[in-house]
């Protein structure tokens, strides 16, 4: 295997340090103060993560191995065949690991009358339920088939579970082949007060005799397929005269089709049956993993309704709804308090209500003028359509710039502009190869002055779901100079110039990164008195990395909060030892983005939409906005502190790229719990006075108290 140069010994491989932040949701499922239900759900998302990551990184990873096999990657010198056998190195012990947590999950769970049943496990009245169940519900919507020289081997869509069996004949041997139908449920509920339930796909696995009966089985196994999902709509030929929303319609039916990159196995395949595979999928064998774990498990989030109250109490987080920002008042205009005051709500702890109320408020003001938004990913249901649709027809001009590329949410956002353009808004859809990841909404508003604004940037989508369960910053403000640079990208974006000017916006792909580039060396120069202070979601752009480096040769102080991928090794020797990184996996996902530079009266504060990887930096149209109000900045910095002093949620990464857990004597801190209950006293408080501040008490209290 390639060795990594002496110059990048302080980076990593991103799909390595992909798979260990994985493996550290993993661990949050094997947390013994985690509830156990919620330990489950923890399961189901690293299943989904994993999923995801074959699909998209895999399969991005097996194209280039194809086209371009030698090409090394830039942090870790590994060509795509070098990368592709770490990666299925790493995740086969993933795989065991995830099995052995699953088991004891399960086995818990059974002590609150919570059963995942095998067929053999069933009662005599579940026998016959089930029975029943497969002659009336499962049999009759079938499509068995057998694979010979008039049969030929079937089209199996990625990640739907079939049944495949060796047959046999007389001195015949065939394969069948029998999919678990898509309109079937992936587990079946049994009758009684238990909460007991059995895979679907168990039920069939275990008929497969009755389905195949003039047949001999002399092996059978339940099995799973990911395909390549690694498209892009520069596949496709652009002319001029082509309609996006059809030929995005195209590159979805073309995902369907792409090349095989994991087959999973719920049970070990002879020698035979393996080689089989492996040549009807053109797969190798390490790209086989076998585990008894399910193949699927959107599941589990249905056993939450089944829960009894006792359960829900036992078993799941205790209940939060995000509270109301005690920065505005929902009775009174939201235009006239965010012209006096700039505001930030921070998600999931606040409610995304407040921002909607300001997009219906405006929809029906009679001095607004046009509402502009950028929509990436949007819920099934998003009140936020049916106000932009109200502002439209009721005469307002409503522009909304909608990616329809975002990965897996392409039908979704198909169907929401359909319903936008039949409301009389006019629709943008980006640029051929740059996706519009930004997420900014400008409310232009005529006054006996002039115009003015109110504009919204944030760091997470406009989802109503997510906003509930992502961690994420959204900033409201009516300052003059942002309202114009927004007015500006707008314009920009409607004529498809990338190369835009702004004076306070920093707008890749031409003006992000090298704004921030600057913005380091401003703290370079200050040398040991520099501090930078980040937090995103993944760190991956080697010029960004190569910078912090020399940030940290110049003593600068460097803190950094990421929670997935980190292709920048902290702490190693004279190249980023004043570097610092953690990262922070809990109940809510965390996904802000800020970046902080400097301290006290010279610090600069951006909330950005854009992560520091290659893709957003020079690939994609993202925004970071200045936090200019003090007060929010003050928010913002106690924020940073109760990350940082994080102890039971947050991880240290190691100049090894292993992420460890802290060691001190403080008392336990969960930064997500505090904010929650942050929220509520300030909720409870803020009626008629002033909200109370307890992180600043908590943070120094904390300082107090000596760290090992």
């Amino acid at each position: 295997m390639a060795q990594q140069t002496t110059e990048k010994k302080y980076m990593q491989n991103r799909e390595l340090s992909w798979l260990r932040f994985n493996e550290r949701v993993l661990e949050e499922a094997s947390d013994p103060s985690v509830p156990l239900m919620e330990r489950l759900k923890f399961v189901s998302i690293f299943t989904s993560n994993l999923d995801e990551f074959f699909m998209v990184r895999v399969g991005s990873l097996f194209d280039l191995s194809l086209l371009k096999g030698d090409e090394k990657d830039s942090k870790s010198n590994l060509t795509p065949q070098e990368q592709l056998h770490s990666i299925y190195s790493a995740v086969h012990p993933l795989y065991k690991k995830r099995e052995g947590i699953y088991r004891e999950i399960e086995k818990n769970l059974r002590k609150y009358d919570i059963y995942s049943l095998d067929m053999a496990e069933l009662e005599s009245s579940e026998q016959k339920y089930i029975k029943n169940y497969y002659k009336t519900s499962i049999r009759p919507i079938l499509s068995p088939q057998i694979v010979d020289a008039h049969h030929p081997f079937p089209y199996i869509p990625s990640k739907e579970i079939f049944i495949a069996a060796i047959l046999k004949s007389n001195a015949r041997t065939l394969l069948g082949i029998l999919p678990l139908p898509v309109n079937l449920p992936e587990v079946i509920f049994l009758p009684g007060n238990d909460v007991r339930f059995i895979a679907t796909e168990k039920v069939l696995f275990e008929f497969v005799e009755d389905v195949y009966s003039m047949y001999q089985i002399v092996e059978k196994n339940c099995l799973s397929i990911t395909r390549n999902a690694d498209i892009s709509s520069d596949d496709e030929a652009f002319e001029l005269e082509d309609d996006f929303r059809s030929l995005m319609k195209k590159l979805l039916h073309k995902r369907k089709r792409l090349s095989v990159v994991r087959l999973e196995a719920n049970h070990p395949l002879s020698a035979k049956f393996s080689n089989f595979l492996c040549d009807r999928f053109q797969l190798v064998k390490r790209q086989i993993f076998v585990s008894k774990t399910p193949m699927k498990m959107p599941y589990v989030f249905s056993i939450f309704d089944k829960l009894s109250f006792a359960q829900k109490k036992q078993l799941t987080y205790p209940e939060f709804s995000p509270q109301p920002s005690c920065s505005l008042d929902l009775d009174d205009s939201l235009i006239k308090q965010i012209k006096r005051s700039d505001v930030l709500l921070s998600y999931p702890f606040e409610s995304m209500e407040a921002f909607l109320q300001l997009i219906k408020e405006a929809a029906y003001d009679s001095n607004v003028i046009s509402i502009k938004i950028t929509i990436y990913r949007l819920a099934r249901k998003a009140k936020l359509i049916e106000y932009l649709c109200a502002a439209a027809e009721g005469g307002k001009d409503v522009t909304v710039l909608i990616e329809l590329r975002a990965r897996f949410d392409e039908q979704n956002n198909i169907d929401w502009s359909e319903r936008l353009e039949e409301a009389g808004c006019r629709l943008i859809y980006g640029f051929d190869v740059y996706k519009v990841h930004s997420k900014i909404c400008l409310i232009t508003l005529k006054e006996k002055t002039g115009v003015s604004f109110i504009t919204q940037l944030g760091t997470g989508n406009y989802n109503e779901k997510t906003a509930e369960l992502y961690t994420d910053l959204s900033l409201i403000t009516s300052d003059f100079q942002i309202g114009e640079d927004a007015m500006e990208f707008f314009k920009n974006m409607a004529i498809g110039n990338l190369n835009g000017k702004y004076q306070e916006l920093l707008v890749a792909p031409h003006y992000f990164k090298s704004n921030l580039m600057d913005l380091i060396d401003s703290e370079i120069i200050k040398g040991k008195d520099g501090k930078i202070t980040f937090k995103m979601n993944s760190l991956t752009d080697v010029d960004l990395i190569q910078k912090l480096s020399e940030a940290s040769k110049a003593g600068v102080t460097v803190k950094l909060i990421i929670r997935g991928i980190c292709c920048l090794l902290p702490q190693v020797e004279t190249l980023t030892e004043n570097i610092r990184v953690i990262s922070i996996v809990g109940r809510f996902l965390e996904h802000s983005r800020i970046y902080s530079f400097g301290e006290g009266d010279d610090q600069k504060i951006y909330l950005s939409s854009g992560d520091l990887m290659t893709r957003n930096t020079q690939r994609r149209v993202e925004i970071a906005c200045p936090v200019h109000d003090q007060n929010l900045k003050t928010r913002i910095n106690q924020m940073f502190e109760a990350m940082w002093y994080d102890n039971v949620k947050s991880r240290v990464l190691g100049p090894d790229g292993i992420y460890y857990k802290k060691a001190d004597n403080r008392a336990a801190i969960n930064c997500q719990e505090f904010f929650i209950e942050e929220a509520i006293q300030n909720t409870e408080s803020c009626k008629g006075k002033k909200a109370s501040n307890p992180v600043l008490k908590w943070i120094n209290r904390l300082k107090n108290k000596k760290a090992v």
